[in-house]
């Protein structure tokens, strides 16, 4: 097994060394070896943890979906529905996620469209922003 330092586990997986001290102390990583002179030390599996994590934080997972799938993936003969059940879960939220930014950039395009000519007191924008009937909350994530 090749053994290497934070700083070329963070070179060769993408992710800044304070990140993998952070990933280790809420338990995504586990606690890294140390070598004599008590300097943390890694191997090639936790790259591909690394890489497994930076995959799934790109994609928009949490890190307690990331935390039960690296826990489901060391039991690779267990079905896969749990992490089917966690990826659908994701999945619905990135589609409600898309909805809400429909709704918000269909009310900008028509803000847009009542504006550019005139002067600020006639702006359809500050007009459209300042119309309470709307209800601009529900155009926002939770």
């Amino acid at each position: 097994m090749t053994n290497f330092s934070i700083g070329t586990l963070a070179r060769q997986s993408g992710i800044k060394v304070t990140t993998i001290r952070y990933y280790e102390e809420t338990g995504l990583m586990p606690p890294a070896e140390r070598a004599e002179n008590h300097r943390r030390i890694y191997g090639r599996q936790d790259v591909e943890r690394l890489s497994f994590i930076r995959h799934a934080r790109e994609l928009g997972f949490d890190m307690e979906a990331i935390r039960e799938m690296l826990a489901l993936s060391a039991e690779p003969d267990r079905p896969c529905a749990e992490v089917d059940a966690i990826a659908r879960k994701h999945l619905t939220a990135v589609e409600e996620r898309i909805e809400r930014l429909e709704r918000l950039k269909a009310e900008l395009v028509l803000m847009l469209g009542g504006s550019g000519h005139g002067k600020v007191g006639e702006c359809g924008i500050l007009r459209g922003l300042a119309d309470s009937s709307h209800d601009h909350g529900r155009l926002h994530d939770p």
